[in-house]
């Protein structure tokens, strides 16, 4: 990522007008999305939700829930189109920076075992897994497990 493109990158906070762009990008890039009500009542719980605009396009966006020790990433995605280019890793230092200066311990949160490629960003970011959670999302053939994973700050 050179620093003209990064230059241009925004991460702001989500808004209702942006429902409709980001529940595009979840149903591309997953098999199970959240539902249009998912994205709308994290934001009306007051969680941390963020997105990703590189100029007038949104590009990714991630939900984050506090409690007053912890952080857990509830939702992360980046365009199917934009994937492999560091925005995601961008996206999550930017949480993690917020629970860090909110005054969390750590951050968790739960990847599909099955999602080599975000398991592998998020150890390479510092995250160990700590736990399974079986059966935790739904699959093509019935449930997949989830692993648990924790950052500490």
């Amino acid at each position: 990522m050179n620093s003209t493109l990064q230059a241009i990158v925004e991460i702001r906070p989500m808004h209702s007008s942006d429902l409709d762009h980001v529940i595009r990008i979840e149903r591309e890039i997953f098999l199970f999305p959240w539902s249009l009500g998912n994205f709308a009542d994290s934001l009306k719980a007051g969680y941390v939700c963020k997105v990703l605009q590189q100029t007038n396009t949104l590009i990714g966006y991630g939900i984050m829930m506090m409690s007053p020790e912890e952080a857990h990433v509830l939702t992360l995605g980046i365009s199917a189109s934009r994937q492999g280019e560091g925005w995601g890793k961008k996206l999550l230092q930017h949480l993690i920076e917020y629970a860090k200066n909110a005054g969390a311990k750590s951050v968790l949160l739960d990847v599909r075992e099955s999602n080599l490629g975000a398991v592998q960003l998020y150890k390479k970011m510092g995250f160990q897994h700590i736990a399974t959670r079986k059966g935790y999302y739904p699959a093509m053939c019935g449930r997949e497990d989830a692993l648990v994973m924790q950052l500490m700050l």
